[in-house]
């Protein structure tokens, strides 16, 4: 198949290192972001229960906000990507501008939502103990809404040109900025009181302005990016160029909010099960994210090389592209779920020694090893289709996948019939599994 795609091997080969030159750093920048998080974890850890725990509670609420933000202003890439393609250089400096706009536009609700929360906790049945230590995380982590959003503006503005090794390099001095942070804030060092959590989310508000202090320097003084003229002028938002970003980029961000709730209702789902349940899922679920990374990292780079053909139109070469991305993601996915069929003791070895939650956790990464290449399927269809900026059809496509197949038929069989944690994940592969076909369905049908 892919012979009769790529008949010159040459230009195949050109293609893939392509695809890996951009989407390389984006998978290694995904992978810190995590770290972070892994950090917080563990140093929260290290304080008291309380600490960890309103980290935890915090973090899931704080987290789609994000993902909602990220996914909106995810329309720069293939916005621009396209208007490079078309040799547009003139509106590629105008979108940004206008991207920059919104980013904080998103902020200022956000910023003023996620500070009160207290009220959604409660419906939550969070323990009260927990919550005014969760909500002072919350208000520490807010102030960094608005700089870590016009972070993302940039950066997909630089991902929509192919130059993803910024993001790389900013989220690893991110990683220092948090560790050090985290140490003086959290623990009470060089004069500062001891703040716990709440320290915590004052170091990931200072790791959002030094990473985006790094991406204006950046973007202010590359040269590729003088042409632009980011800076040159003042203009107030201009609804002509806003209502693009948002067309293209609020269905990104609803998809991607709707694919992280239907994860994260499956591990509340899971609380009902028992802590070794509860544990054996965190242990499959967070081998699974780490390595989704790659095809996640693999989709960007897909949604620019499809976005530049689109914008030539050359719609075969945008298929042909599309086809190898999606077929690369699948390659990796498929390793992937025979490591995790061949040794899934060693693996969950590496996360803790009790039995109970290793069993759990062994069945579930068999589980995992099934919806590995339906994952790999739906985010580099997902990407293909954001570079045709075709991303209305795919938000219904998901809401139809994850909340009217995946979590109900997951339910029913996890709850319902009682089969347990397996019978929550064929939800999932389920849910994962008609995303993955319809995405690149429609991909196939608008490049035909």
């Amino acid at each position: 198949m892919i012979s009769s795609i790529w008949p010159n091997q040459q230009n195949l080969r050109s293609e893939v290192s392509k695809t890996l030159m951009i989407g390389g750093p984006v998978i290694i920048a995904q992978l810190l972001q995590m770290s972070m998080n892994f950090v917080d974890t563990v140093m929260a850890g290290n304080l008291s229960a309380q600490d960890l725990a309103a980290i935890a509670v915090g973090g899931a609420i704080y987290f789609p906000f994000i993902m909602l933000a990220a996914g909106v202003l995810m329309a720069l890439t293939p916005i621009v990507a396209q208007l490079r393609g078309a040799r547009n250089f003139g509106d590629i400096g105008r979108n940004v501008r206008q991207g920059l706009w919104l980013s904080q536009i998103l902020a200022l609700p956000f910023f003023f939502i996620i500070r009160n929360l207290g009220v959604l906790m409660s419906l939550m049945n969070v323990t009260p103990e927990i919550i005014p230590v969760a909500l002072g995380y919350l208000d520490a982590i807010s102030w960094g809404v608005f700089p870590i959003f016009a972070y993302m503006a940039l950066r997909f503005f630089s991902e929509g040109l192919s130059i993803t090794r910024p993001g790389m390099y900013f989220a690893l001095v991110g990683v220092f900025v948090n560790i050090a942070g985290n140490y003086v804030l959290m623990y009470g060092k060089l004069g500062f009181p001891e703040m716990g959590a709440v320290g915590c989310g004052y170091a990931s508000s200072l790791v959002a302005f030094v990473m985006f202090g790094c991406m204006l320097l950046f973007t202010a003084t590359f040269d590729t990016f003088k042409r632009f003229e980011l800076f040159s002028s003042f203009k107030l938002p201009e609804w002509s160029y806003l209502k693009e970003v948002l067309s293209v980029g609020v269905p990104i961000g609803i998809s991607s909010a709707m694919e992280v709730t239907m994860f994260a209702v499956v591990s509340l789902l899971m609380g009902t099960l028992g802590t070794h349940t509860v544990a054996g899922h965190q242990i499959a679920i967070n081998f699974a994210a780490m390595t989704f990374m790659v095809p996640l990292g693999l989709a960007t780079a897909i949604t620019t090389r499809v976005g530049n053909a689109a914008g030539a139109r050359s719609f075969a070469e945008a298929r042909k592209r599309g086809l190898l991305g999606v077929g690369m993601c699948v390659i990796f996915m498929s390793f992937t779920a025979l490591l995790m069929f061949t040794f899934p003791e060693l693996i969950t070895g590496i996360y803790t020694d009790d039995s109970s939650v290793q069993s759990v956790a062994v069945e579930l990464l068999y589980m995992a090893a099934i919806f590995q290449i339906s994952d790999g399927l739906q985010v580099g269809g997902f990407g293909a289709l954001r570079g045709l900026k075709d991303t209305k059809i795919p938000m219904y496509v998901n809401l139809i996948s994850y909340w009217i197949v995946g979590l109900p038929l997951g339910y029913y069989l996890g709850i319902i019939q009682q089969i347990g944690p397996q019978g929550l994940w064929m939800g999932l592969i389920a849910g994962l599994s008609i995303a993955g076909i319809l995405h690149n369905l429609r991909f196939h049908y608008l490049t035909k």
